[in-house]
């Protein structure tokens, strides 16, 4: 899918970059796969502020995808390729032999008139889903289940994909695309190929506007406030932030370990750093 160039008409314009949405086949969804999505602008339940620099944006509604891709043995044909404003990725509604109907993610060479399949007995071919044990080393697949019949967890945003590198047992070691090699049960599903999309990231905002509709409101750097609101405020000029960079609140930031979950250490191989 190529990049679109938009000309300088104003100042916003120049250097920013679009989709041309030339594999989108489908303009509205399919509505009984759809439901409301309420905003919260980033605050709980007692409407205190939990999470900063959110609010606004433009409606959406929620498609229903499904991760978990538990209809064996069924064919499905692949009806449309449709935009999701929810995520990264393209979606791919795709209706099954008995007449039902779902979205998937659509991964990269997926095309609409498709066949595809789930479980054990599905070929090793783009969007198929198929159990860790049955999909052969070296095998490029996106959607990974962390736990059998949760659904998929692990790489599900545009242009990613996790490689199959080995089988000890009942564990497969997976390479993320962060460089980690993780093990997952061999009884979870993944999905071959990568997620489709893959010119996300090269995308070009070029505008606050555009991050607005997002719902992302302005982030003011610590350094540009004063000593009563940021620990990297004050000083004459552009002072630098001196000794470890810090929270609003004072709590260690960029480059320091958050991870507490010592239950699933045993499960990463390598880490990704």
């Amino acid at each position: 899918m190529p990049i679109r160039q938009f000309k300088p008409t104003s100042p916003g314009r120049r250097g920013m970059t679009g989709y041309t949405f030339e594999e989108i086949t489908a303009t509205e969804p399919y509505k009984p796969l759809t439901q409301p999505l309420k905003k919260t602008g980033g605050r709980n339940a007692q409407g205190r502020i939990t999470v900063r620099h959110r609010g606004g944006g433009a409606k959406r509604l929620y498609r229903i995808i499904d991760w978990k891709r538990n209809k064996l043995g069924v064919p499905a044909e692949v009806r449309t390729i449709e935009y999701d404003p929810n995520r990264t990725a393209r979606i791919a509604l795709v209706e099954y032999a008995d007449g039902e109907k779902r979205y998937i993610l659509a991964p990269q060479g997926l095309q609409v008139g498709q066949t595809i399949m789930s479980g054990e007995q599905a070929e090793i071919a783009v969007g198929n889903a198929l159990p860790l044990r049955d999909i052969p080393l070296g095998t490029v697949v996106h959607n990974i289940e962390l736990y059998p019949g949760r659904g998929g967890q692990l790489v599900r945003s545009a242009g990613t994909g996790a490689q199959v590198m080995a089988k000890e047992g009942n564990w497969a070691q997976i390479r993320l695309p962060s460089g980690e090699v993780r093990r997952v049960h061999i009884t979870c599903m993944a999905t071959i190929g990568a997620v489709g999309n893959p010119e996300h990231a090269t995308i070009t905002i070029g505008k606050a506007g555009r991050n607005r509709l997002r719902g992302r409101r302005p982030h003011v750097r610590g350094s540009a406030m004063t000593p009563r609101d940021h620990p990297h405020g004050g000083g004459e000029g552009k002072a630098p932030i001196g000794g470890q960079p810090q929270t609003p609140w004072g709590k260690p930031a960029m480059g320091v370990k958050t991870r507490r979950n010592k239950a699933t250490d045993r499960f990463i191989v390598r880490r990704r750093k």
